[in-house]
């Protein structure tokens, strides 16, 4: 069997090399399409290059813009590779606006689509993810769940119990099986930590950083944490571009504590992650890797698509206030390192594993 594997934008990256390397070892038929969601070298081709995945089988190219403008540029370009490689299958991951264009253009043509990371819901349908999600989940023809919470939201929406399967997280598998190496990177001297305590922050999302008084309140959150600790902030190229348009970079980057570096490759950031003090964040997978890390995870959001980690890790959700933020920093520094969380069940590294038996007991 052939199965064409989609990614698009960097947590799609994590996800896919382990399914690759499954599909491979087992046999299978595996390409791989970049819709080009994200397309700065740093946040794209670094990654395929440490995460071991081959280049890509076609790249689409097609960059930022609007959601209705990107989704509709992945279906058109899509549509003609299907054309091109007539996958036996095709497998998508996570949320992001590649999954669900690509989904569509699938299902319509009579191509089975798996999707991994199914079955996430945060509740808020004002986020463009939760969107992507539920249309996602509705015409796929296999649901690969991550965690519990998603085989209820399945079964609560009406999905059959027959196509929808608790596998695990295949990010963990990425993290497991590249923790090792990113523990010899070099980034935290390039950048001058020496043993020193620090903060890593990773904030992107259009709702926190696009407009005036919320991208003030992160930058007003960042500075006060700074006279506590040293901040670490790898910034997305959006986030950055948002901050000195509304004039609100400079601050960051004169501060004597505070390091605003370029976005790191997977290595280099799980390095960061691994031995911070605390994380803030406005990430969905960030939550997850924190929590089987066992590094205390401050996501500033009223909702999370993965309350697993709320349950059992070390995640905490804080409203986009000043004085919840730092009182909640304050007190994880008051405490120090906190023991490891329990790591949620099936977060083992063999997650896509499971999900490639799965392809090739119902696919075959």
């Amino acid at each position: 069997m052939n199965i064409l594997s989609v990614v698009g934008a960097r947590p799609n990256f994590m996800k896919v090399a382990p399914i690759h390397a499954a599909l491979v070892q087992a046999g299978f038929g595996s390409r791989i399409v970049h819709t080009g969601q994200h397309y700065d070298v740093r946040m794209s081709d670094v990654f395929f290059a440490q995460l071991g995945l081959p280049e890509p089988d076609a790249h689409l190219g097609v960059g930022s813009g609007s959601h209705a403008f990107q989704t509709a540029r992945i279906m058109e370009t899509f549509d003609d590779e299907l054309s091109r490689f007539r996958p036996d299958g095709v497998v998508v991951v996570g949320d992001v606006n590649s999954t669900v264009a690509c989904t569509l253009v699938a299902v319509k043509r009579g191509i089975p689509v798996a999707h991994v990371e199914a079955g996430l819901r945060s509740g808020d349908r004002s986020m463009p993810e939760e969107i992507n999600r539920i249309v996602t989940d509705s015409i796929s023809d296999l649901l690969f769940v991550s965690e519990p919470s998603g085989m209820a939201n399945l079964l609560r929406e009406g999905r059959p119990p027959e196509i929808t399967h608790f596998v695990g997280n295949v990010m963990i598998d990425s993290l497991v099986m590249l923790r090792q190496r990113a523990s010899e990177s070099n980034v935290l001297a390039e950048i001058g930590l020496n043993g020193e305590a620090y903060g890593l922050v990773t904030i992107h999302r259009p709702a926190n950083v696009d407009s005036p008084e919320p991208a003030g309140k992160i930058r007003d959150i960042l500075m006060e944490l700074a006279d506590k600790i040293r901040i670490v902030f790898p910034m997305h190229p959006r986030t950055r571009a948002s901050f000195s348009e509304l004039g609100l970079l400079d601050g960051l980057v004169s501060h004597s504590a505070i390091s605003v570096i370029e976005p790191q490759g997977y290595l280099e950031f799980l390095n960061l992650m691994q031995h911070a003090t605390l994380v803030l964040t406005d990430s969905g997978g960030i939550q997850e890797e924190t929590t089987y890390l066992g590094v205390p995870c401050l996501t500033i959001r009223d909702s999370t698509e993965r309350p697993i980690t709320v349950e059992i890790g070390t995640n905490q959700l804080i409203p986009l206030d000043a004085p919840t933020a730092i009182g909640a920093a304050e007190e994880i520094l008051g405490v120090g390192p906190s023991p490891t969380s329990r790591v949620p069940d099936l977060w083992d590294g063999s997650a896509a594993s499971r999900v490639v038996k799965i392809l090739g007991d119902e696919w075959a």
